[in-house]
C-alpha cells in the first residue's frame, strides 16, 4: 500500500513538473540586438598606447577588383570561409605617445554611406574626444582615409589638430589641373580631398613633409608609393618595439598575403604598389614588427611570417592591458 502510494505520488509530481515546464514563459523571444560592441581595441607598444578604431565596414567586389582571374580570387576566399562581395574593414589608429595624441587616417566620414563613418563615436567610446587629437597623419588622400576630417556639420572634426601628409600626395590631389585631367569617375577623389582639407588649410593647420621624415619623436614617415603618388607608411618605435601603419599596401588578406604580386584596381601604379608591399612585408617578417592595416580585419594588427613566396598573417593576441 505504501509503495503504491509512493509510486502514485511520484507520478503526480512528474506530471506537475512537466506541466509547469510546458507553461513556463520562453525568454528566447527577446529581440535580437543586431549591433556589435563599440569598435575599438587597445594595446601597448613599449610606452606608447595604440588604439585601433573602426570606421565600419564596406562590401567590396574583390573578385572584380583584384588583378588575377576571378575564379582564383573566389577559391582563395573560399579557403578562408569568405566570399565576394567581401565585407572589408576600414580602420584608423590612435597613438598616444604620452605627450601627443596622434590619429593615423580618419575613415570615410559621410562619403561612403551608412556602413562607414563610425570613427567619432568609437573614439568617444574608447575614452577620447576629437578635441584631444593633436595631430592627424594621412597615409594617403583617398576618400576612405580622409573623409573623417570633417564632422557631419562640414566643420573640422578635429579642431585642435594639425593635419600632415606627404607633399607629393598633397601636390597631386589638391591640384585643380590634375582634377581637370582626371576621368569623370575619378574626379570625386580630388573633390573630396580638397573639401576635407579646406578648413584645415584655411586655419593654417595643414602641413606637409617630404620623403622619409621624422614627424614626431618616435614616429617617422617612410615612402611606400604606388597605391597613390605619395602613399606613406608610418613607423612607431618605443622601447625596442616597432609598429608600422601600412595604409593601403594590402586590401584582401586572404589573397595578397599568399601572393603579394596581386594588385587591386584602386592602385594607381600597380607594379610600384606590389613592390612596396613586398619590400615592407619582407622587412616586417625579418624584424618582427607589428603591422597595422587600414583594410585588414579589425583591429587590423598582427605579425608576418615568411611562408613560401608569400606570408602568413598572425593577428596580435587579445589583451586586457594588465
Amino acid at each position: 500500500m505504501t509503495a503504491r502510494l509512493t509510486t502514485t505520488a511520484l507520478r503526480s509530481l512528474a506530471a506537475t513538473c512537466a506541466a509547469a515546464c510546458i507553461a513556463a514563459p520562453s525568454f528566447a523571444a527577446a529581440p535580437m540586438a543586431k549591433t556589435p560592441a563599440p569598435g575599438y581595441f587597445r594595446m601597448m607598444l613599449g610606452d606608447v598606447e595604440v588604439t585601433p578604431l573602426s570606421d565600419g565596414t564596406v562590401d567590396l567586389p574583390v573578385d572584380k577588383l583584384l588583378t588575377q582571374k576571378a575564379e582564383k580570387t573566389t577559391a582563395a576566399l573560399a579557403k578562408a570561409h569568405l566570399k565576394a562581395p567581401l565585407e572589408t574593414s576600414d580602420n584608423a589608429f590612435l597613438v598616444n605617445t604620452g605627450s601627443k595624441l596622434i590619429l593615423i587616417d580618419t575613415g570615410a566620414g559621410v562619403l561612403f554611406g551608412p556602413t562607414l563613418g563610425k570613427l567619432l563615436p568609437n573614439m568617444k567610446a574608447a575614452g577620447y574626444t576629437p578635441e584631444q587629437v593633436d595631430e592627424v597623419y594621412l597615409t594617403h588622400m583617398h576618400s576612405d582615409h580622409l573623409g573623417g576630417l570633417l564632422a557631419p556639420s562640414k566643420e573640422m572634426a578635429f579642431p585642435n589638430a594639425v593635419v600632415r601628409a606627404s607633399k607629393t600626395e598633397a601636390d597631386h590631389w589638391l591640384s585643380q589641373a590634375n582634377m581637370d585631367k582626371a576621368p569623370g569617375d575619378g574626379k570625386d577623389t580630388f573633390r573630396n580631398a580638397m573639401a576635407a582639407l579646406a578648413p584645415y588649410v584655411k586655419a593654417g593647420k595643414f602641413k606637409t613633409f617630404e620623403g622619409d621624415a621624422q614627424v614626431s619623436p618616435g614616429i617617422r614617415a617612410q615612402g611606400g608609393h604606388g597605391h597613390t603618388p605619395g602613399h606613406t607608411t608610418f613607423v612607431v618605435e618605443s622601447r625596442g618595439r616597432k609598429m608600422v601603419f601600412i595604409g593601403d599596401l594590402i586590401h584582401v588578406a586572404s589573397v595578397q598575403f599568399e601572393n603579394p604580386a596581386v594588385a587591386i584596381g584602386f592602385d594607381g601604379d600597380q607594379k610600384a604598389a606590389a613592390a612596396a608591399r613586398k619590400k615592407l612585408f619582407d622587412a616586417a617578417a625579418k624584424d618582427g614588427s607589428i603591422i597595422g592595416g587600414a583594410h585588414l580585419q579589425f583591429p587590423g594588427l598582427g605579425h608576418l611570417r615568411s611562408e613560401g613566396k608569400g606570408y602568413r598573417f598572425i593577428p596580435v593576441n587579445y589583451t586586457q592591458m594588465r
